[in-house]
């Protein structure tokens, strides 16, 4: 399959399970791959992850789980309830973090771009994100990218013992498709593309 069946193949999928026919060691090790060849900025390296399977991953999204209780009216729980219980049902989690010292140590040895290094380790772990997505989706695994940053980040930090120089940045939850994706509609190309020549 082409690069950009792959791409395409990519898709949000929300209905996931553990019945994952890939071996563990395989998923990290995929993961591990499409992380470490993604490219950075000034080959900064700046992106850093947990990998969370079994009493972890479902450790994590009873974090979330908690958190959100506190904050989210108890009339409007129940939906936020299941979709927890959702992403705690499929195989396992990526945290995607970016290590905050990287990113000093590079506006102190490059002064004059010190304001753009911040953006560009962003830039770093969405391509990082984007690797590690696609690259499950590669061997039939589903997963869905979430946000539950920064509310969870000091007790995850203590909870899987996370470097205060890490910075959570996304959370990718995966596991098997037990539903496909839903229809992915596109606006028109004139809206979002220019060519000069």
């Amino acid at each position: 399959m082409s690069f950009m069946n792959h791409v395409k193949n990519r898709r949000t999928i929300y209905a996931i399970g553990n019945n994952v026919n890939v071996n563990q060691a395989k998923i990290e090790e995929t993961i591990r791959e499409a992380i470490k060849h993604s490219p950075s900025s000034f080959n900064s390296q700046s992106s850093r992850a947990a990998i969370l399977f079994g009493e972890s991953h479902t450790k994590f999204w009873e974090i979330v789980r908690e958190t959100l209780r506190k904050i989210v009216p108890a009339e409007a729980f129940a939906a936020t309830d299941g979709k927890i219980s959702s992403f705690a049902a499929g195989y396992g989690t990526v945290l995607f973090y970016e290590d905050q010292d990287v990113v000093k140590g590079l506006q102190e040895q490059f002064a004059a771009y010190a304001d753009n290094f911040p953006v560009w380790s962003e830039h770093s772990t969405a391509i990082a994100q984007f690797a590690v997505w696609t690259a499950l989706s590669e061997q039939g695994i589903g997963a869905s990218l979430q946000h539950y940053n920064p509310i969870v980040d000091e007790e995850v930090a203590q909870t899987f013992g996370i470097p205060a120089s890490w910075k959570l940045r996304a959370q990718l939850v995966f596991g098997s498709i037990e539903a496909p994706a839903g229809e992915k509609t596109f606006m028109d190309d004139a809206a979002r593309f220019k060519t000069f020549n």
